[in-house]
């Protein structure tokens, strides 16, 4: 254990003091959440939904894979991207709308917190980290996943959804809004993201990320920007703590 030795000049002797060194205090102030692939595994079954919208109002026969490319951009994007790919135009946002309404009722009983998720959002309160959530889908999509893992946007020191910015991920634009609404310094946060998109984001946006290899592999995370990866948020390194 280090000591630290004071000289005493009026009694001329040494003052020997135990001293305990904390850990260093990190130098991260707030984390900021994506949800999908983050929070819960919702990407299954946001891609079940967007299936069965299509074939019901377009009657076309998509695959899961055909939105693999559009991961974390917004379920305007998101379909977007797969009526593009197979030359459909889209009814906005009507679409939307209805592969939304499909995707609440199959998540019911069905949709889980990923691991760790509970005791890492304590943890971060306990060190008095601010928390937020910045996620590119719309507010009822965020709603129902929270709803159905047993979190509460109050949890939360600010939610930004989507349709609350212009520019969409890889656009720095909603981590931003995300750290401004929760009063924390951009270069203080750190993003914990699933996708590509998304760590270019939070790059974009001066922040440190925490990739999560829910959704891509920790090269394809490293190689967008990712600071460290971890498998899920009961294994997030301990060099995140230090803001090393």
């Amino acid at each position: 254990m280090p000591f630290v030795a004071f000289f005493d000049g009026r009694h001329k002797t040494n003052i020997f003091i135990l001293i305990e060194y904390m850990e260093p205090i990190s130098s991260i102030q707030g984390i900021i959440f994506d949800m999908d692939g983050v929070l819960c595994d919702s990407e299954p079954f946001i891609a079940e939904a967007a299936g069965r919208m299509f074939a019901e109002r377009h009657a076309l026969a998509v695959k899961p894979d055909d939105f693999r490319p559009f991961v974390g951009t917004g379920e305007d994007r998101f379909l977007g991207g797969v009526a593009e790919k197979y030359g459909v135009a889209l009814d906005m946002p009507a679409d939307k709308d209805r592969t939304y309404a499909v995707y609440l009722d199959i998540i019911r009983g069905r949709l889980h917190p990923l691991p760790g998720v509970a005791e890492f959002i304590t943890a971060c309160r306990r060190r008095g980290l601010k928390l937020a959530i910045a996620t590119s889908a719309d507010r009822v999509k965020l709603n129902g996943n929270l709803r159905e893992i047993g979190l509460s946007p109050d949890m939360f020191d600010a939610c930004v959804t989507g349709d609350e910015v212009r520019r969409k991920k890889p656009a720095p634009d909603i981590f931003l809004t995300a750290a401004h609404k929760a009063q924390m310094a951009p270069t203080a946060a750190l993003v914990i993201e699933d996708a590509p998109n998304g760590i270019q984001a939070a790059q974009a946006a001066g922040m440190r990320a925490l990739g999560i290899t829910s959704s891509f592999s920790a090269a394809a995370l490293r190689a967008a920007g990712a600071d460290w990866t971890a498998p899920d948020l009961e294994h997030v390194p301990e060099a995140v703590w230090r803001g090393a």
